[in-house]
């Protein structure tokens, strides 16, 4: 393709609301054109890119039977109702919902559970038709309550939606196995440093979760890494290893109620009672979890160093979400001033459930649900009822691998893809069932994963980028090689990069020839800023001694090439990295 006629426009300020490199650069380099809060044009050039990144998919998914469908954007209420999801996406306003002429009140799709599983059980009958694995790639909607970052957090983009369907759980466990194998490979091909972590399901729901990650500065998830390369996962997710209470041989006194006036927080205790470290200290959290049809009351009990995690407590109540109780609400419940809240004296319409870390204290400190009054030397089982025990802890880095004897360390990247398995959850509410080999019908057992196409350009910037632009990898870049003569008014710079380029061309490389009437240093800093892996350049050198130069965005190095044979040695090295294999 010819410069010219590519419409590239780049610019040389910032956008005011750049808040990372990717959207910084993306939108100097003219990639991105914001039209709206989260809503943005991609560019010719970053069309390229996301096509290319489609590609890679397609033919990886493909390689492990997975077969490419369309699914509608319009998804009609009626199916979200069967799944039971309709009420929580609109609750949670995720949802976009718009009616038609008629009536007929529809959603956007954020995801495609319910529409799959239509088709599913109206076209897989039979287990001979099994396992089946369904994919597309087509644009989401979310209503994203606070659009940033450019690409990385929108309310509109491109995302492959995968999802395998099997007879039982064992069938399963092999779709995802091969789904999670195929993302790596993705990735890898990509040029991307991915990895993988244990997460939480969230609204998808399911009994299996693992994040893809890509290591950046910029990224919003926070992950806790054991350095052996045993254990990662997202910090809603992680757990992580702590000491045994002190105190649990210790045989139980007897209980104490003793005045604190005006002390509340476990610090202000231990300022209190200085012989009573938090660590030896139970409080507890009153929360409201709010559910599609009402709210609950759950008091919370947790060791006083430790913090809740509020995505580990909704998964125990099943709720939609959970916050906490607001002033009012502890007083109705509990009858005392916040900061006082303990499991003594807790009134019947509190749920209550305590963190694992709880397990085993003995003669606590701990609040009695009366203003300016603590417990000291309480004991579960004699002075309150013994707690049900859940992890709902918040893991810290610093705190020894649950797997290891090495130290969790805290990382941050940029979610990708996510994979998830749903077995039943959604067959079994919209009757999407198979017939099996005996002749009983059953649900399908499902697994789900997503790739977020757009994100992965933007992610692929922040780990590849230097101070002068975007350094794309050769398998997703716009253009893998630019061709410029220094002068296109010189007949023999201009003669000679042409021919480069039609070489280029007929050996099946990606190339751009940068026909434009403008100074050398626009032409390469604009080169610079797109990103594109190598630089042909034909200048005065060439007049010189008839060798044209390469050079490699990523290093900077040069290197010099007979004009008759260039075409072939560059092919070559880029059909390598192509592959994901090191140039030579």
């Amino acid at each position: 393709m010819l410069a010219s006629k590519a419409h590239i426009v780049t610019y040389r300020d910032d956008p005011a609301d750049a808040e990372v490199v990717s959207h910084r650069l993306m939108a100097r380099a003219g990639l991105i054109h914001k039209t709206g809060s989260g809503v943005y044009v991609y560019g010719p050039l970053l069309w390229r890119v996301l096509r290319k990144v489609q590609a890679i998919v397609s033919e990886e998914l493909s390689r492990i039977g997975a077969l490419e469908i369309q699914m509608p954007i319009l998804q009609e209420r009626r199916l979200w109702e069967e799944s039971g999801r309709w009420a929580r996406y609109v609750d949670s306003r995720t949802l976009f919902v718009t009616e038609d002429r008629k009536g007929t009140t529809y959603g956007l799709a954020p995801t495609a559970e319910e529409v799959v599983c239509d088709y599913a059980r109206t076209s897989a009958r039979s287990y001979r038709q099994l396992p089946l694995c369904l994919f597309q790639q087509n644009t989401k909607f979310r209503d994203e309550i606070r659009p940033r970052f450019g690409l990385l957090r929108v309310k509109e983009f491109v995302m492959k939606d995968a999802y395998s369907f099997d007879v039982d759980e064992a069938g399963l466990d092999v779709s995802y196995r091969q789904m999670r194998d195929a993302y790596f490979r993705i990735f890898r091909r990509l040029g991307l440093d991915a990895f993988a972590v244990d997460a939480d399901p969230g609204d998808i729901g399911g009994s299996g979760s693992q994040e893809f990650m890509v290591a950046a500065s910029a990224g919003e998830d926070a992950i806790l890494v054991d350095p052996s390369g045993l254990y990662a996962a997202n910090v809603e997710k992680a757990t992580s290893r702590f000491a045994a209470p002190e105190g649990r041989d210790e045989a139980p006194r007897p209980l104490r109620v003793e005045d604190t006036p005006g002390v509340r927080t476990c610090a202000e205790l231990h300022r209190f009672f200085p012989g009573v470290p938090p660590h030896r200290m139970v409080k507890t959290l009153i929360y409201v979890a709010r559910h599609p049809d009402r709210e609950d009351l759950w008091a919370v009990l947790i060791r006083g160093d430790q913090e809740v995690n509020e995505v580990k407590l909704a998964g125990h109540t099943g709720a939609l979400s959970v916050r906490l109780a607001t002033d009012e609400e502890v007083r109705a419940a509990t009858g005392a001033e916040t900061g006082f809240a303990g499991p003594i004296g807790l009134p019947p319409g509190v749920r209550v459930v305590a963190d694992v870390t709880v397990e085993g204290m003995r003669n606590v400190l701990c609040g009695v649900n009366a203003t300016d009054r603590h417990a000291l030397d309480a004991n579960p089982g004699r002075d309150f009822p013994e707690p049900f025990f859940a992890d709902l802890r918040t893991a810290r880095e610093g705190e020894l691998s649950p797997v290891s004897e090495h130290r969790l360390q805290l990382r941050r990247g940029i979610e990708v893809g996510h994979i998830f398995k749903l077995g039943t959850r959604y067959s079994a509410p919209m009757n999407a069932v198979f017939v099996d080999a005996e002749g009983q019908e059953r649900p399908f057992v499902m697994g789900c994963y997503g790739i977020g196409i757009s994100r992965v350009a933007a992610a692929a910037v922040e780990q590849n980028h230097d101070g002068d632009g975007i350094v794309w990898p050769l398998p997703i870049a716009p253009f893998e090689v630019l061709v410029t003569a220094m002068n296109p008014t010189n007949e023999a710079q201009a003669s000679g990069a042409r021919r480069v380029y039609e070489a280029l061309q007929a050996r099946g490389v990606d190339v751009m020839y940068d026909d434009r009437d403008l100074k050398p240093g626009v032409k390469l800093k604009d080169a610079d800023l797109i990103g594109f892996p190598y630089k042909v350049i034909v200048g005065r050198n060439f007049e010189q001694t008839g060798k044209v130069e390469l050079k490699s965005r990523r290093t900077g190095e040069v290197e010099l090439h007979d004009l008759d044979t260039a075409a072939g040695s560059i092919a070559a090295r880029v059909a390598a990295e192509r592959r994901g294999l090191p140039s030579s």
